[in-house]
């Protein structure tokens, strides 16, 4: 179940950087791509992205991405958004030019919404920056439920 790895993923990450800094706020994220009953983490190989971009090729999938925030006293929250991104259909050529670019390295799915891979998104429902990599609205509100911030740090300018 991506969802559940996501969060999983971020609270790991969190927890071993709390173990050598216990008395600091310790925010860490992770994204898992999902399609169908598949997960699509980072790929290893420019053969294993290919095979990643040809299975979201014309395809809806789902992001999932987990933030945790680990606070001095030892509290830990965290959260698992999902955004809903759809993938026009690839060409070959198109697939041959974004490996060559390196986009995809350690990308979750094989790519990255922000760089060239933009270009493939016929449409997402839900957060952007999660698919970026860290959800912000998701990230500010549990700052702020932890106590981290309060509203009125926030900029509105």
């Amino acid at each position: 179940m991506p969802g559940p790895l996501a969060k999983r993923l971020a609270l790991a990450k969190g927890q071993a950087v709390a173990a050598d800094r216990p008395d600091e706020w310790i925010l860490s994220a992770d994204t898992v791509v999902g399609v169908g009953r598949r997960i699509l983490g980072k790929p290893e190989t420019e053969r294993e992205a290919r095979k990643f971009l040809q299975i979201l090729s014309g395809r809806r999938h789902r992001v999932h991405g987990g933030v945790s925030l680990a606070a001095p006293d030892g509290r830990v929250s965290g959260r698992v958004v999902v955004t809903s991104v759809s993938f026009k259909r690839l060409e070959k050529s198109e697939i041959d030019a974004y490996l060559a670019g390196g986009g995809w390295q350690g990308k979750a799915g094989g790519y990255a919404i922000q760089g060239a891979a933009g270009a493939f998104v016929r449409g997402i429902t839900g957060s952007y920056f999660n698919v970026v990599g860290l959800p912000l609205y998701e990230t500010l509100s549990l700052l702020r439920g932890s106590g981290f911030i309060s509203p009125s740090q926030i900029s509105s300018g």
